[in-house]
């Protein structure tokens, strides 16, 4: 078998953690996952991984191997975009990852008009919640909220991200309006499980702790939007997720003169990819389709 078409079939089963999700990425069979890993614990005389009906778990060769064959696919991988860039077209796979309720609501869309003008061009979009780190993990490029740590990244400015604090027409009628951060300590309110690192809903107010007393707790934004529709309680989340529900009356905006500061929106990407056709087209259409938004 090719040993590094094997080796990138192992991470990406160590990543996607599953066969089965494997061989759909792949595009090949789980018995032919099952192979190429087989092929490598051979060659290497160690088990790699250890599988059950439920979890894989890495052994301890395996770890060290998969860190060795990330590596290996970098390299790999910046060696192809030094060829690519020679190219006069983009063309090539494109790895995208963004935040779930961004990639989902605004990303996909725009992503799909752009592939249709770069037919040679393949996009594979992974949405998570958790930070990525792009070049360990092989991607092209990611799109990330809020200001930017230094780092060696190219960093280009695509929006604004906006949140609102909203609840439903029949919430308010049963519970009334707040008027002053304090008074949502009183009042039922739904939280997003990713924010609490970003302050959630102390981004209002540095004293405002109600975090244990939640209402409706997600790590899901529609979900949290489902449940302010029907009158759960009150939410705390990006614009544009609630902008349809806004404007036709489902949810009404609360407490305006404190609702947290607009943050940058960026693409990034690493600098030894900057040349890459298929990248610089990608992000140049974002920027032309969120400056004719604006």
């Amino acid at each position: 078998m090719d040993r590094f078409l094997s080796m990138e079939v192992f991470v990406t089963a160590v990543e996607s953690g599953s066969f089965t999700v494997s061989a759909t990425l792949l595009k090949m069979t789980p018995s032919m996952i099952s192979k190429h890993i087989s092929a490598l614990e051979k060659r290497l005389g160690t088990p790699l991984l250890q599988r059950t009906t439920r979890r894989q778990h890495l052994t301890e060769a395996g770890q060290a191997y998969y860190e060795q064959c990330k590596q290996i696919m970098v390299h790999v991988a910046a060696a192809e975009a030094g060829v690519e860039a020679m190219s006069s077209h983009p063309k090539g796979m494109l790895r995208v990852s963004a935040s779930v309720w961004f990639g989902s609501l605004t990303l996909a869309p725009l992503a799909c008009d752009y592939l249709k003008v770069y037919p040679e061009v393949n996009l594979q979009l992974s949405l998570t919640d958790r930070y990525v780190d792009i070049v360990d993990e092989g991607y092209d490029v990611a799109i990330r909220i809020g200001n930017l740590a230094d780092s060696s990244l190219i960093a280009r400015k695509l929006s604004m991200f906006e949140v609102a604090i909203c609840a439903s027409p029949d919430y308010l009628q049963q519970y009334g309006i707040p008027q002053t951060p304090e008074d949502l300590l009183q009042h039922q309110c739904l939280g997003f499980s990713n924010w609490h690192s970003q302050g959630g809903w102390k981004q209002i107010s540095p004293y405002l702790n109600i975090s244990s007393a939640l209402r409706f707790e997600s790590d899901n934004s529609q979900a949290l939007r489902v449940a302010a529709v029907k009158g759960l309680g009150i939410i705390l989340t990006p614009r544009a997720l609630l902008k349809a529900d806004i404007e036709a009356g489902r949810l009404i905006e609360l407490l305006p003169d404190y609702t947290p500061t607009a943050r940058p929106i960026h693409a990034v990407y690493p600098r030894n990819r900057q040349s890459q056709p298929k990248l610089t087209t990608f992000v140049d259409y974002l920027i032309s389709a969120f400056s004719e938004t604006a």
